[in-house]
């Protein structure tokens, strides 16, 4: 008997740990480009648990754009395969050449989960503020569900509290539930317990939802939704998880 109930509470470690929230990445090498020398951006695309620094492998994304004043750039050739977190993603050069505010926005392939028997779909968006440009950072884009920000998404302290605004088909979606994770990149935080490494957060009836960022860094925010239709998989109709992904950079201020 003790050596099924260690099997079993193993079991549901195990499950446990598989469920982590999933995030889709887009984090650029700056978030504001002031000179020059940072307008060769670096952008490293992955499907990840970004707190707790576990990496999943990423096929292809099915789609790559920035928008810049309105108009949408195909840069899905420009994608390079790379490692980030330990497994297969994907890198991309880019090049700002004036001023404005870049929207960079990622669409992949579905990603089957079998802890949770359901295909997974991450739109997943940044946003480069570049020489001094400030205008259309509030503008959606017109993906299948996105955050459009409320807040100005660059340019913002640690400490700061954050808005957006969650869309599926263009519509606000009520009472959204979204996930709130920071990309622990140096490994400087752990978290307490389980219950802290994904913070979350509810919309109210117009589908706006706030967040006070703690610390400094890269912070994702996930909107999920459940498809009205279904993928299948091997001969069974499968849920599809929608996901409305948002990074953002937040920076501690500089002291004398």
């Amino acid at each position: 008997m003790w050596k099924i109930c260690c099997a079993s509470l193993a079991l549901l470690f195990c499950v446990a740990a598989q469920a982590e929230a999933h995030f889709g990445m887009v984090i650029p090498s700056t978030a504001t480009v002031t000179e020059k020398k940072d307008a060769d951006l670096k952008l490293d695309i992955s499907f990840s648990h970004p707190m707790e620094m576990q990496g999943m492998d990423m096929a292809a994304p099915k789609a790559f754009t920035v928008t810049l004043d309105g108009k949408s750039e195909d840069l899905k050739a420009s994608l390079k395969p790379a490692t980030v977190m330990g497994h297969k993603a994907w890198q991309a050069a880019y090049k700002i050449k004036k001023p404005g505010v870049y929207q960079f926005a990622v669409e992949p392939e579905p990603y089957f989960e079998p802890a949770e028997d359901t295909y997974i779909i991450h739109y997943t968006k940044t946003a480069v503020a570049a020489f001094g440009g400030e205008e259309g950072w509030d503008e959606p884009l017109g993906l299948k569900t996105e955050i459009v920000p409320l807040t100005r998404p660059f340019g913002n302290y640690a400490g700061n509290v954050f808005q957006g605004r969650v869309l599926l088909d263009g519509k606000p979606v009520p009472g959204a539930e979204v996930e709130v994770e920071s990309y622990n990149k140096t490994k400087g935080h752990t978290a307490p317990n389980e219950y802290f490494v994904t913070q979350v957060v509810k919309a109210d009836e117009n589908g706006v939802f706030s967040y006070g960022v703690p610390w400094a860094g890269w912070w994702g925010f996930a909107a999920l939704n459940t498809a009205k239709e279904k993928l299948d998989y091997k001969g069974e109709p499968k849920p599809i998880e929608l996901g409305a992904v948002l990074w953002l950079e937040f920076v501690a201020p500089k002291t004398k």
